[in-house]
């Protein structure tokens, strides 16, 4: 289905517009400006990254990942959790994130999966992009996350607002001692 909207007329100049937001959005997490960040999350987001497993071939669909509301994730959050997250790092006394790390977003191969009700008129899309999230701690601790997100935004005045996002690490074991940093 995807690859019928990219040939439609409208397909660049929405995909373009999404990918700025991505972008601006990548920023505001990088430039530690949280609060200006939550602002772009819907109220009834869902920020949802599942475990993942290795798994025998041909159960990938159904065992990979785990599902929202299943098991366990490494997160599954609502605006409230993730404004509590930001809340405490700002106090300035969250023990994994004092001094603050220093982080990096890379946002690339953003396409349009869904446009509702089209492409020329979307107030919903769903989108998928391909991330690299580098995090620089105190003198010695570098970690990098690397992976796909699944993102529904929503039409919100003139922009956006993020309305779910699935992030999906391409490992399945962390070697980060925390996962303090927003995907």
């Amino acid at each position: 289905m995807s690859g019928s909207l990219a040939t439609q007329p409208a397909y660049a100049a929405l995909q373009a517009e999404i990918a700025d937001f991505l972008y601006r959005e990548a920023e505001l997490v990088d430039d530690r400006r949280f609060d200006e960040w939550l602002a772009l999350l819907a109220d009834d987001i869902l920020y949802f990254m599942p475990q993942r497993r290795n798994v025998k071939y041909g159960e990938h669909a159904a065992r990979e990942n785990t599902k929202v509301g299943e098991g366990i994730s490494w997160f599954e959050e609502d605006k409230w959790t993730l404004g509590k997250r930001v809340a405490q790092i700002q106090t300035g006394v969250h023990y994994a994130e004092e001094p603050l790390s220093r982080v990096c977003h890379l946002v690339s191969n953003v396409r349009i999966l869904t446009a509702t009700p089209s492409l020329s008129d979307a107030q919903e899309v769903t989108t998928s992009c391909r991330f690299l999230v580098y995090q620089s701690r105190v003198e010695y601790e570098n970690y990098t996350f690397i992976g796909k997100r699944l993102d529904t935004l929503r039409r919100h005045g003139e922009s956006w607002v993020v309305a779910r996002r699935e992030i999906l690490l391409d490992q399945n074991v962390l070697l980060a001692k925390n996962l303090s940093i927003f995907f």
